[in-house]
């Protein structure tokens, strides 16, 4: 079946089988492998995506579920020459190590910020529920989000 759906910016017409979850579709057929598939199970997060602004997990989506839809991976979220705040704090802050869940911790992270861009560190952990890290033990990743909340703000992090 033919789907229809603009990601990153961008409309794109996708010929894809009634079964494709929408993180095939985005990995196979559009080669933009920033989004992980950690579990197939919707339990890791690796697979977050944006799907009309929200955060959602594309290992258990079928691609027809976004038909007409707005999608936004990791790669639409900042730029080579510019990076998105969150992505600058991980890196500043060491929020990854292995870096295969941080896409969707970002994607998470800032469906959360736009919901809440003055989040406690409670909230801010609330908001990572369902998404796994086991690497980092989540301290970096929690101070990067909340550093990125204050820049995006405009104001000085304290973290």
């Amino acid at each position: 079946m033919k789907l229809s759906m603009v990601v990153n910016g961008v409309p794109r017409e996708i010929d894809a089988a009634p079964s494709a979850l929408l993180v095939d579709i985005l990995r196979n057929d559009l080669r933009l492998t920033g989004t992980h598939v950690g579990c197939d199970t919707s339990q890791c997060g690796a697979c977050v995506v944006h799907l009309n602004g929200r955060s959602v997990k594309s290992c258990t989506l079928l691609a027809v579920q976004a038909e007409g839809a707005r999608v936004t991976t990791i790669e639409g979220l900042g730029g080579a020459d510019k990076l998105h705040p969150l992505q600058a704090a991980f890196r500043r802050h060491h929020g990854l190590q292995c870096g295969y869940c941080t896409p969707g911790m970002i994607m998470s992270a800032a469906d959360l910020l736009a919901r809440n861009p003055r989040p406690t560190e409670q909230e801010v952990r609330e908001g990572l529920e369902g998404n796994i890290c086991r690497c980092t033990g989540y301290h970096n990743i929690v101070a990067a989000i909340l550093s990125a909340a204050a820049e995006l703000r405009g104001e000085k992090a304290h973290v």
